[in-house]
């Protein structure tokens, strides 16, 4: 439904139908934003155009979502996932942060109706909205995380993701990655990662054994 939504954007933006792309652009891992560059890019739209119109499609993009999406998403949760964020959200330490390729009015109302967002505090995380390049994100995160002038430390970060440029914007900011094939990639298609799970309950286990190895282990979690 995101996907519809920034179609929508494109149309009242640009005037174009992006459906007619003869690009095909998976989002899996990509930020709104580079998603609508490389259609409309393969429609003709010259760059300069794109750079200027950038926050309005942002802007419509994010008003169209908030028509198209219905009201109850908790069936889009996957199992373990909600114990999973209570329980980190219960240790000490521990800050967890949504870094994700949407724009954040879009990301903040998938949580919402999901059933998540108390997971998520606002003015953390990093999103779409912020950079067009994913590589980018986890540093403003960390940024946004710490205090002034001082982004919060590498060494306490991780970030999960399930896709392979999640596992890239991870070692482009020099922080831990975990890969969960809870997406379109399994085990083996996440081996760039620390370290591959299954699902959910696989990462709680991972992060516990590592937690009890060392019990002054602190967590930082980035969940795109």
């Amino acid at each position: 439904m995101p996907i519809d939504a920034l179609y929508a954007a494109l149309r009242e933006v640009h005037c174009v139908d992006a459906r007619k792309a003869h690009r095909t652009v998976s989002p899996a891992g990509r930020t709104d934003a580079e998603i609508a560059r490389a259609l409309l890019l393969d429609l003709g739209i010259s760059a300069e155009r794109i750079d200027e119109r950038a926050d309005d499609v942002c802007e419509h993009t994010s008003r169209a979502y908030v028509q198209l999406c219905t009201d109850d998403l908790s069936h889009t949760v996957l199992a373990g996932v909600t114990e999973l964020l209570g329980w980190l959200s219960a240790q000490d330490g521990v800050r967890l942060a949504l870094v994700t390729g949407n724009y954040e009015m879009v990301a903040r109302l998938k949580l919402k109706r999901a059933g998540l967002a108390r997971f998520f505090p606002s003015g953390l995380g990093a999103f779409g909205s912020d950079a067009e390049d994913r590589a980018t994100l986890p540093h403003i995160a960390r940024r946004r995380a710490g205090t002034v002038g001082k982004p919060y430390p590498r060494d306490r970060t991780i970030v999960i993701g399930d896709t392979p440029r999640d596992i890239a914007c991870a070692r482009a900011d020099g922080v831990r990655c975990i890969g969960v094939a809870t997406g379109p990639y399994d085990v083996d298609e996440l081996d760039g990662a620390d370290a591959a799970v299954r699902d959910a309950g696989e990462l709680r286990r991972l992060l516990q054994s590592s937690c009890g190895a060392n019990p002054n282990a602190r967590w930082d979690i980035s969940a795109p």
